[in-house]
């Protein structure tokens, strides 16, 4: 006999809005949670015998009650909208164009952008990641289950914030969730650092998360629309319609806070500096220690990105009329172009090169070396190459239950197994294979943990925090 239980729990003002499904068949206990209108993701266990499913079904269910979940009627109450960046982008008023390498088409809007020693990566507004080289050649594609807000790095982890609320793991072949933000988050940023997530959201909270998808801390910002969240270790920088604040990374308390001439639409990080850009067609360079003013960028339009060089020496912004500038460190003005292509919702510097994501779903490869920029203000750029889909390309989508997970017999020569256990009522995954340390966790996606269940990794790699990261692909050991 199948018995489901169906409760949500739906706040006014914008609160919570998320269900929670409890199948009990047989022996077998599934799980089902997430967003209300959402597929949600799925645990499933096993236990000795019905009666014992029984009692776990019934005390989970309990739990949630308790919360303040009650039953209801899947489908209806209608899932809420997710905020959108309600963007606009106007022709440039530049009297040149940027010479543009290339441009890849994404086919969404794009915010998400990251690139590495090895790629770029571009991840859009269908939920549509795109891992390219730096000479335009598309690698792979991964297939979220909801749109892209942005994309960050981590050592050399990738992840994806994405409207569903979770954020995903990329670094190896197949993503998974490492994060499930509380579902009454409506993720604008994000950054990760140390393996630890902090989220800026629409109502100008934020929210901190560890490396075991657990919450540590949230603070309620002065503002909302909270576009900008950058950390490091001395702390994490924050943006939103009032300004930039700093928090201790512990959550111990403010650290300083600056008023933005306009509310912050985007922040970037360097050492000692961290930089906001705002509504007010300014970029402002604040210092990390104590919030001080060191210089500021005026553009000629609302500015929608921002990135350095390394160390600072030049500054760019990208505006809602399709514009990039570069400025020298001390706030000096010194070009102004158009993209060609839309205005830029995020920007990343690498090797002379400067790298825009685009108002109409374009990744664009722009030529920033000064011999360059100098012949494009004289009207000559080189003819952009359009980077084409190859038909055959790998997607890739995340596993959100055990059974996605592909199986091994046996474990590979250099692999490594963990395990699942029990650990004061919560799941942890610890490392079986010899030569790691036995007390550290190992951060694992929740959605397939199996109370028992050991899995086989590619690799491990220590996080000073104190746990394991994986590296590489992840299959049940049978």
């Amino acid at each position: 006999m199948t018995t489901k239980t169906y409760l949500e729990l739906s706040q006014d003002g914008g609160g919570a809005h998320k269900f929670y499904e409890v199948t009990v068949d047989g022996t077998v206990v599934s799980v089902r949670y997430g967003r209300i209108g959402a597929a949600g993701q799925t645990q499933t266990s096993a236990f000795p015998t019905a009666e014992k499913a029984r009692a776990a079904a019934a005390k989970k269910i309990g739990e949630k009650v308790r919360k303040g979940y009650a039953p209801a009627v899947r489908g209806e109450r209608a899932a809420r909208a997710v905020s959108r960046r309600a963007v606009s982008s106007a022709p440039s008023t530049a009297r040149a164009v940027a010479p543009v390498l290339w441009r890849f088409r994404t086919g969404s809007a794009a915010f998400g952008i990251h690139v590495d020693d090895e790629r770029c990566w571009v991840g859009n507004q269908a939920g549509e990641v795109f891992t390219l080289g730096h000479g335009g050649e598309v690698h792979a594609r991964f297939s979220l289950p909801d749109g892209v807000k942005c994309l960050v790095a981590d050592d050399f982890w990738i992840y994806a914030g994405c409207d569903d609320g979770r954020v995903y793991d990329l670094s190896s072949k197949l993503p998974f969730a490492a994060y499930e933000i509380a579902a009454d988050v409506d993720i604008f940023w994000l950054d990760i650092h140390e393996g630890v997530v902090d989220v800026a959201d629409r109502s100008g909270r934020l929210t901190v998360i560890d490396h075991e998808d657990e919450h540590q801390w949230s603070r309620a910002g002065r503002g909302e629309h909270a576009w900008m969240v950058r950390a490091d270790s001395a702390g994490v920088y924050y943006g939103d319609s009032a300004g930039v604040t700093a928090y201790a990374p512990d959550g111990g308390g403010e650290l300083w806070h600056t008023p933005a001439d306009g509310g912050v639409l985007f922040g970037w990080q360097e050492q000692d500096a961290v930089y906001a850009g705002t509504a007010r067609r300014k970029v402002h360079r604040l210092a990390k220690k104590d919030g001080r003013t060191e210089a500021v960028y005026g553009c000629d339009s609302p500015v929608y990105s921002c990135a350095t060089s390394p160390g600072g020496r030049f500054v760019f912004a990208g505006d809602n009329a399709s514009s990039v500038y570069c400025f020298a460190e001390d706030g000096t003005r010194l070009w102004k172009l158009g993209t060609g292509g839309g205005s830029a919702l995020s920007m990343q510097y690498r090797d002379e090169r400067l790298y825009l994501v685009t108002t109409d779903g374009s990744l664009l490869c722009v030529d920033a070396s000064e011999a360059a920029i100098a012949a494009a203000q004289e009207g000559t750029v080189p003819v952009a190459q359009d980077i084409k889909l190859a038909a055959a390309l790998p997607t890739y989508a995340p596993a959100t239950t055990v059974a996605a997970v592909d199986a091994v017999r046996s474990a590979p020569a250099g692999s490594v197994v963990v395990e699942c256990v029990q650990e004061g009522g919560r799941t942890r995954v610890h490392v079986v294979t010899e030569g790691f340390e036995p007390g550290w966790n190992v951060q694992f996606p929740r959605a397939i943990r199996e109370p028992g269940a050991r899995y086989v990794v590619d690799a491990l790699h220590p996080a000073s925090g104190g746990f394991y990261r994986v590296r590489g692909d992840i299959r049940r050991l049978l």
